[in-house]
């Protein structure tokens, strides 16, 4: 039988596009684009990365915390000399041209430098969806645009994520979260532009929308990513978390199924995004610890918790997730900071050694705990021998006169310790800045933002002077900062406080260290831990002012105002009241409301903190680093704080200016 031939070749002008071909050419594009950009931010990042690794920081803590049950541990240290942060010219140019990207704009959740990269993002997204799209006759290019952003949801959305350990200390999840939810808005943009054109096609050419499998698992999963978008927004989010966590969890496993049975397109797209997952599960198993643990209620708004044998595999700055098996809250795990330092380098001994942690009522779990742990304090002081128990108050309770009153501060014993089990997960997230490194360091908190300003304080303090500055620290002044509501609230940590107080006191130290304690309500003053230059003051404080004053030369004619004792500062030709201990206190603006049924003063006030006069001056030019923890308003004037300094100094006058914040929030 004779061959009948080629087959006929279609002329190309009645070909259509080939718009598979283009569109898998942008996906490809995209995907290039963005791993481009990460592996710049890779790239200068990479000597940060490189100091982190030699002074040991970088995989400290990689394999999860440490434990021993042995009294005693010795590590040897390296022994590293370097100088303080004064840097060149160029350098010190460079680092007055980034701080603009500290600034943050009310409101607007992000700083400068993470809205042109958000920016660029959603500019890139958009590209590739309409450049060479025919969006009217291919609405899929928009749909392969949202596959090719599975990766990038993943990659910055787990806690064990490479990039954490890539772009150095103080990137943990936390900070590259932002990321992984403008991507998955990214998602969500392709979505709709791609469901909305079809079923635009579909109503244009009478097409049925549903019936058949493509269109009907296409719909389904718009429905799911629709759930997905709708329970992850903040108030979702920050009043009902755990279900936004479980819903998140289940609806994204429901939306892999589904779209893979819509296209099999996304099969090469979800691989990647589900071993970003895997490795996360993996290292979580590596790093989880359960572990006996002591509950210690300070009062209605703070219980610590005291994690005996873990002595190593942390640093300062960084935080734990925490799981109780107590309270009946068994499913659920929080992130808290680790209180103080490793105990070779902690100054800290009112604390056991190990993993401590403060964590403050501020929801439904934190109340449960701190309920669970009060309640069962009581029942354990009950089941106690009435004798036995005055005689351990007798032996516990100490009276410290304080310098210039005529009254005497008594504490109490601390509440019996409520044994339980925890399950810790971590540590994650740290301090991008190594404090060491620059000769005047600010840091400043509000509230349980303390917990990480603290650990961050022992940590430097005992470098400083408990080790003798073996890894060529260069650290000389110290201002803490800390901003509260009440008095009651200095008491949870002024144990520890006292210590590190003591500490950079002592003979052997060249480290000036100067405590400033704000108190923005007066809800019934009350005497206060006799802390080593600490001063107490009744007042809003400016973050910019603070700033200004701690790299303000003192006071002519004044000297060094320094005290062994705490001082409750007095403002000038403002109203007094008078304390519990008979001491004069001034306020201003005074405002009454109500909290708790109880009245208070609020004070909205800017005064000089004269922290001039309570450190050594030093000169400028060894660099200034700044830690600000805390609720977002405090962070955002603490960046624009410092990027306003950035401004109005000389290009070398202040050295090299580091910048870290941890925002306390969801």
């Amino acid at each position: 039988m004779s061959s009948a031939g080629a087959p006929p070749v279609v002329p190309t002008q009645f070909l259509g596009p080939n718009y598979t071909e283009t569109d898998l050419k942008y996906q490809h594009k995209f995907t290039i684009a963005w791993v481009s950009i990460l592996g710049f931010f890779l790239l200068i990042s990479f000597p940060r990365l490189y100091a982190s690794t030699r002074s040991g920081i970088a995989f400290k803590g990689f394999f999860g915390i440490s434990e021993s049950w042995d009294a005693k541990q010795y590590h040897a240290l390296s022994i590293s000399r370097r100088s303080a942060r004064k840097g060149g010219r160029i350098e010190a140019i460079l680092n007055k041209a980034s701080s603009m990207l500290w600034w943050t704009l009310p409101g607007a959740g992000v700083n400068m430098g993470q809205l042109l990269i958000l920016g660029g993002y959603i500019a890139l997204v958009v590209t590739c969806i309409v450049v060479d799209a025919s969006l009217v006759k291919n609405a899929n290019r928009a749909g392969r645009i949202a596959l090719a952003q599975l990766p990038i949801v993943f990659l910055f959305a787990t806690k064990n994520s490479a990039l954490s350990l890539l772009l150095g200390p103080g990137n943990g999840y936390e900070k590259l979260n932002l990321v992984h939810k403008w991507a998955g808005r990214g998602i969500f943009l392709g979505s709709v532009i791609h469901g909305s054109l079809w079923i635009k096609n579909h109503l244009d050419t009478e097409t049925p929308i549903l019936g058949q499998d493509k269109e009907t698992t296409g719909i389904a999963a718009f429905a799911l990513l629709c759930i997905i978008v709708l329970t992850s927004v903040l108030p979702v989010r920050r009043w009902f978390y755990g279900a936004f966590y479980n819903l998140h969890i289940v609806t994204f496993v429901a939306f892999f199924i589904t779209v893979c049975y819509h296209t099999t397109e996304a099969v090469p797209w979800i691989f990647p995004a589900l071993a970003f997952y895997g490795l996360d599960i993996l290292l979580r198993m590596l790093r989880v610890r359960i572990k006996d643990a002591l509950l210690v209620p300070c009062d209605k708004q703070m219980t610590l918790i005291h994690v005996q044998d873990c002595t190593d595999g942390w640093t300062a700055g960084q935080h734990i997730r925490l799981r109780v098996f107590s309270s009946g809250r068994v499913l659920e795990s929080h992130p808290f900071s680790l209180l103080t330092a490793p105990p070779e380098t902690t100054c800290v001994t009112a604390f056991p050694q190990g993993v401590n942690l403060g964590v403050r009522v501020m929801g439904d779990w934190t109340k449960a705990l701190n309920d669970y742990a009060t309640q069962t304090v009581e029942v354990l002081r009950k089941q106690e021998d009435e004798t036995c128990l005055d005689e351990k108050k007798q032996v516990a309770m100490t009276s410290v006169e304080l310098a210039g009153a005529s009254k005497r501060v008594v504490f109490n014993a601390p509440p019996p310790e409520v044994p339980v089990q925890v399950m810790i997960d971590g540590p994650y997230g740290g301090c991008s800045i190594d404090l060491g490194r620059y000769e005047n360091v600010l840091l400043i908190a509000g509230g349980a933002g303390a917990t990480f300003t603290l650990g961050l304080l022992d940590d430097i303090v005992g470098r400083c002077v408990k080790l003798g500055r073996r890894n060529g620290e260069v650290t000389k002044r110290i201002e803490f900062a800390w901003c509260i509501r009440s008095f009651g609230a200095i008491d949870w940590f002024a144990p520890a406080l006292m210590d590190i107080a003591t500490m950079a006191a002592s003979a052997s130290s060249d480290l000036s260290l100067h405590i400033s304690v704000y108190v923005t309500c007066l809800c019934n003053p009350e005497a206060v831990p006799p802390i080593p230059n600490c001063d107490v003051t009744i007042v809003r404080p400016s973050i910019y002012r603070v700033l200004i004053d701690l790299v303000t030369p003192p006071t002519k004619n004044l000297g060094l105002a320094s005290s062994s004792d705490n001082d409750i500062q007095e403002i000038p030709r403002l109203p007094s009241v008078t304390s519990d201990n008979g001491r004069p206190m001034m306020v201003a603006t005074q405002t009454s409301s109500a909290t708790d049924g109880k009245d208070e003063t609020e004070v909205d006030v800017v005064f000089d903190p004269s922290v001039r006069n309570r450190l050594p001056w030093i000169g400028l030019g060894g660099g200034l680093a700044v830690c600000a923890s805390g609720p977002e308003s405090l962070t955002r004037e603490a960046s624009n704080a410092v990027a306003r300094l950035q401004l109005v100094s000389g290009v070398r006058d202040l050295g090299i200016v580091g910048l870290h914040t941890e925002v306390f929030a969801l």
